[in-house]
């Protein structure tokens, strides 16, 4: 029987690749993929800024961000990251001249990340170059060395090798529509339709489902489970702006050990009242976010999302006071490289949403599975908030390890829907 994963970003895509790495007990050939965008990485995924922290959490989401970041590194030595996607150590460094709390509010309302790490030492130090010198306040280093890093997110996903050479299969752009039950009740296939020729449907047999649909994880959900008596995961919705910009003043050579370190994520406050958030990358690029809406409806695919003007200009205008030219004529020396909007997912509770649902909340009956090769049943994995690239390779470590019954790498019980 297949194993079905709705949501083809990067954590649909982690637990696919990791998935994809046991044949013995999960072949290839039987992993589904379903994503309903005509482009991948069309949301939160693709529109990210690639920052990967180890120890920015605390409570239960610790040992998954320990985790992911270690196999971040990993995957990134083991297959020449610094060249495929541009990994590379990262110096933290804020602008806030008062900072927050620790805690987990930045899953819920986009808030600096930079509160997340409140318990690092603070200290003193040089802003990397290409941020103005004409900003005032002290530029302190929240964390360097081997604690945080950047990555490429298209290119660390072009990497993920299951289309080709490992066998597994993407439909897109597809939707789910039902699933059908066995006379017991357990779960036994899933129907999916093209979203450009709905009346072309597709039956899929499988007795294990996967979400990982980010904010639309919800609506999967309500759509495969309308009868359901006890609630879903809840996942929320928050929209955010971004700019892709490249800089003169932001420049990284060819060899890798020339600039191991030199990325910078700077994290600012604006007089408009809310939290830049500023990222170098190897390539010279530049990325800057932290404009975020929890108002802005969820479009029904990613692709119909409506960028506002005025929000875009809004960022370029801190843009131009962060990283512009110290001399009076020089703000037009910044070259917009793109403008984004996507939709990260979120929850009430502050942390991701990782784990098996119970068959009983869902109408189903209980099995589904083979001995030896896991159980049958329904997992999710959302939620992530602005950490979905720096969580996402645990995640689907972890994912994986659950659907088959293997012994888990985390302890991600704290995380459970």
């Amino acid at each position: 029987m297949a194993t079905v994963i709705i949501g083809a970003g990067i954590i649909g895509s982690s637990t696919a690749y990791y998935l994809s790495e046991s044949s013995s007990t999960t072949p290839p050939s039987s992993i589904h993929l379903i994503e309903s965008c005509p482009e991948l990485f069309a949301s939160a995924s693709g529109y990210a800024a690639g920052f990967l922290a180890r120890d920015w959490f605390e409570g239960s989401v610790a040992p998954l961000g320990a985790l992911s970041f270690d196999l971040h590194k990993q995957l990134a030595e083991e297959n020449n990251g610094w060249e495929k996607w541009g990994y590379s150590r990262s110096t933290g460094t804020s602008l806030v001249s008062k900072r927050g709390e620790r805690g987990e509010a930045w899953f819920r309302e986009g808030n600096s990340r930079a509160e997340s790490a409140g318990a690092h030492e603070f200290v003193s130090g040089k802003g990397p170059a290409w941020l103005a010198k004409r900003n005032n306040g002290k530029v302190e280093v929240i964390s360097e060395g081997d604690s945080t890093a950047q990555v490429f997110v298209p290119a660390l996903y072009a990497y993920f090798p299951y289309y080709s050479s490992r066998g597994v299969h993407l439909h897109q752009p597809a939707r789910p529509i039902s699933i059908s039950k066995s006379p017991a009740g357990v779960l036994s296939s899933i129907r999916i339709a093209s979203t450009t020729n709905p009346s072309h449907a597709t039956d899929i047999p499988c007795t294990r489902l996967i979400v990982t649909a980010g904010a639309w994880t919800s609506r999967v959900f309500r759509t495969l489970f309308p009868a359901s008596r006890r609630p879903t995961p809840i996942i929320g919705s928050l929209a955010g702006y971004s700019l892709l910009i490249r800089s003169p003043r932001w420049k990284t050579g060819d060899d890798k050990h020339a600039v191991t370190g030199g990325c910078h994520a700077v994290f600012a406050t604006d007089e408009r009242g809310y939290s830049p958030e500023v990222f170098s990358r190897v390539g010279g690029e530049i990325y800057i976010a932290g404009l975020n809406s929890a108002s802005m409806p969820l479009p029904e695919i990613a692709t119909d999302r409506q960028i506002d003007e005025r929000s875009i200009g809004i960022l370029k205008n801190t843009a131009r006071r962060l990283l512009g030219s110290d001399e009076e004529d020089g703000d037009d020396d910044l070259e917009i490289l793109r403008e984004g909007l996507c939709f990260r997912p979120v929850t009430e509770r502050g942390t991701p949403v990782v784990g098996k649902m119970a068959d009983a909340r869902l109408g189903l009956g209980k099995g589904g599975g083979k001995e030896g090769e896991g159980e049958g049943g329904v997992w999710v994995a959302a939620g992530h908030g602005p950490w979905g690239i720096s969580l996402s390779l645990g995640t689907g470590k972890c994912v994986a390890e659950m659907v088959e019954g293997r012994e888990m790498s985390a302890d991600v019980g704290g995380l459970r829907p």
